[in-house]
């Protein structure tokens, strides 16, 4: 029972971590604004939250000396994907952190995409007033925001790291250790090989004779091709 609610945990897990990736790639762009950023924000506490329950349900068995071999196996390999999460999750915020100071959404004077486009208020490049009516339009001139994030979320990476360090303090499962239930590229096979019958009764059909006179055309025009290349390299 544990080890199911482990995996629903690690699939939950899973699939926030990789909407937290897809949304910090994001940051810095042309489509970033303030409600990206809450989504991040709010996407990255999901994802620690349940990072938290799912330490809490792997490190006790773990640690359990009496444990089982294959009941032990399945946790070490739940284990290693969970530090995967993790290391992915750890390097999505820094890249966040390290794109939010340096693309601030509260300054409407430093554009995110600078096109290198100059001209009047009037031209193509006076966009000062049209950058401030976008950033009241999502609240960016309410206090100061972006440093209250940015700190709240340097406080959440070392967070994070701390609690990297102090599994691999509590738990011992080097990763190369952990065996996999099946061969690398398993999944290929098996779709290779419920196809095969098919494909392998299509090629021992009968030959098609137009095609095969085609062959035998082109293989004779090949053929005298070649004959009187020689014969033209023999008299010169």
């Amino acid at each position: 029972m544990a080890r199911e609610e482990c995996k629903a945990l690690l699939d939950a897990l899973n699939r926030t971590t990789a909407r937290h990736h897809q949304l910090a790639l994001t940051v810095g762009g042309s489509a970033d604004s303030r409600a990206l950023r809450r989504e991040l924000r709010r996407t990255r506490r999901e994802a620690q939250e349940l990072a938290a329950a799912a330490r809490a349900r792997l490190t006790a068995p773990l640690r359990d000396r009496g444990l089982g071999g294959e009941e032990r196996a399945e946790l070490e390999r739940l284990w290693a994907a969970f530090s995967g999460c993790l290391d992915l999750l750890e390097a999505d915020m820094r890249r966040a952190l390290a794109l939010g100071s340096a693309f601030p959404l509260q300054a409407p004077r430093r554009p995110l995409v600078r096109t290198g486009v100059a001209g009047g208020p009037g031209g193509p490049g006076g966009s000062a007033r049209s950058l401030r009516r976008l950033a009241e339009r999502d609240g960016d001139g309410d206090g100061d925001a972006d440093g209250d994030d940015l700190r709240e979320l340097e406080r959440e990476v070392l967070q994070l790291s701390d609690m990297i360090h102090d599994m691999e303090m509590k738990v011992n499962v080097p990763r190369w250790t952990v065996q996999a239930r099946q061969t690398a590229g398993a999944e290929l096979l098996s779709a290779a090989s419920s196809a095969g019958p098919a494909s392998v009764q299509e090629r021992s059909g009968p030959c098609d004779p137009s095609k095969a006179l085609a062959a035998a055309v082109f293989s004779a025009v090949l053929l005298a091709a070649v004959a009187l290349a020689v014969c033209v390299a023999k008299l010169s």
